[in-house]
């Protein structure tokens, strides 16, 4: 039997044609008509405004086996509205901070964690109160026309309050004082590419790292920043919580002293470098970029592991296998607000000097604001530790497991030496010191391969001839 439904004047529905009954609420009186028997029947029937459903936003799995994460700031409080991509906190956990963001549109109504409170994966962060669904609308085949119309003034309109990019894009964009509104997006879906943001300022993808001059970034003598020294009275026993990179380093180190370590310790006379340092500074300079020791370090030792390829290997699992790694992913100690931390430049045997420099200075800078993610410091094959920022000549470096060697660097000294004459004159001397994995180094491989990394720095017109 098929019934044809007509709904009253004051129904926003006019007609309906089923072959079959189907349950229908609504405001309106509803009539049905049998097309067979011409009788009618009156039903009466109603709706109840669906209300807004809240949603508990829960923390996702980050990667890297990160269980838990500490809040280190909060972007939104409960009252706001936000939309898809807005960033609602970020987060520290043992290896990076990361940057949450909303999944929703809605209105937040609930907090569930305070600052420096500790958050687990899969557990909830905030409640979202989703905006409800518009009610369903029908016309006639006459009202089709104008509906379609309607529909694509909402879509405009929603699209230019919805801004979809990464949080990366919203760096820029906040330092750079930009209304993400106001961008033309070229990405899938309208999002904001990083492209689209330099093509507002009309700046090319080099000068997007460099920050304002409020902000502006120069390199330091060496790859570590001083952090200032907080002197705070202990009048009483406290416990302190072991979280973010201090967890990563307990965990790190623990399984770093199960590695058979042995030292080698080199002095080398670096004057040249110095001298060549003084020349190439300026050059740099004129192409935007202050170039100090350390890129130059990085690079030279990225060529010694060419010659010496074991110490950029790494051990498996199961100690059975060598893995040797294609790329130079040379990692930096830093030490940071946030403790040490190690990110990592990588590919060096495809970069250039300059190239190196610049990284360094994006990579001290997201340090310093506590900005470094997974990728930054995830990937390591080799690390150099610079000590003498500090003070510090000698030392003993751990090695950061899986790899196989590290290097530290002391500050350089000017010194009385004997030169080839027999006259004593002053000299720059770099103190080095390594250590590496016994079980798969030997200590003629690290001292052979010191002696190179040696050759490139005290005559760095060899280094030029090998780039």
């Amino acid at each position: 039997m098929t019934f044809a439904f007509t709904f009253c004047p004051t129904s926003r529905i006019l007609a309906y044609a089923y072959k079959r009954r189907h349950a229908v609420r609504y405001c309106g009186s509803l009539h049905m008509h049998s097309i067979e028997d011409n009788r009618v029947n009156y039903r009466h029937f109603h709706t109840t405004k669906v209300l807004n459903k809240n949603v508990a936003f829960k923390l996702s799995d980050i990667g890297e086996g990160i269980r838990e994460v500490v809040i280190k700031e909060w972007f939104i409080k409960v009252g706001d509205k936000v939309q898809q991509f807005d960033n609602i906190c970020e987060v520290q956990s043992d290896k990076a901070a990361v940057t949450i963001t909303s999944r929703y549109d809605g209105v937040i109504t609930k907090i569930y964690h305070e600052v420096d409170q500790t958050a687990l994966v899969g557990q909830p962060l905030v409640d979202i109160e989703v905006d409800s669904t518009a009610d369903d609308e029908s016309s006639s085949d006459s009202d089709t026309e104008s509906k379609v119309e309607i529909f694509k003034t909402q879509s405009q309109t929603t699209q230019k309050v919805k801004v979809l990019t990464t949080p990366a894009v919203r760096r820029i964009a906040a330092q750079f004082k930009v209304d993400l509104g106001t961008v033309n997006p070229s990405g899938r879906n309208g999002r904001i590419l990083k492209e689209d943001v330099l093509a507002h300022l009309n700046m090319s993808a080099d000068k997007s790292n460099e920050i304002p001059s409020a902000l502006s970034v120069e390199a330091k003598p060496m790859a570590m920043s001083i952090g200032s020294v907080k002197i705070e009275e202990i009048l009483e026993d406290k416990i302190v919580p072991i979280t973010g990179f201090t967890k990563a380093m307990v965990k790190s180190m623990t399984e770093a002293m199960k590695i058979p370590h042995f030292g080698l310790s080199e002095e080398y006379d670096v004057t040249k470098l110095v001298e060549s340092r003084e020349s190439l500074k300026v050059i740099a300079q004129e192409r935007g970029v202050k170039l100090t020791y350390m890129p130059i370090i990085i690079k030279a030792s990225s060529l010694a592991l060419t010659a010496y390829p074991v110490l950029n290997s790494s051990l498996d699992a199961a100690c059975e296998n060598l893995i040797y790694k294609a790329n130079h992913n040379i990692g930096i100690a830093m030490d940071t607000p946030n403790g040490l931390v190690v990110p990592v430049i990588k590919n060096v045997q495809q970069k250039t000097i300059l190239d190196i420099a610049r990284e360094l200075n994006i990579l001290q800078e997201k340090g310093t604001k506590g900005q470094l993610g997974l990728s930054d410091l995830s990937g390591g094959t080799f690390t150099l530790s610079n000590i003498g920022i500090v003070g510090g000549t000698y030392a003993k470096p751990v090695i950061v497991p899986p790899q196989v060697s590290i290097g530290a660097l002391g500050k350089i000294q000017v010194l009385p030496r004997f030169n080839s004459q027999g006259e004593v004159t002053k000299a720059h001397i770099l103190t080095v010191s390594w250590s590496a994995d016994h079980r798969v180094v030997d200590g003629v491989t690290m001292a052979r391969f010191s002696n190179i990394l040696k050759q490139y720095l005290e005559d760095p017109y060899k280094l030029l001839l090998d780039i």
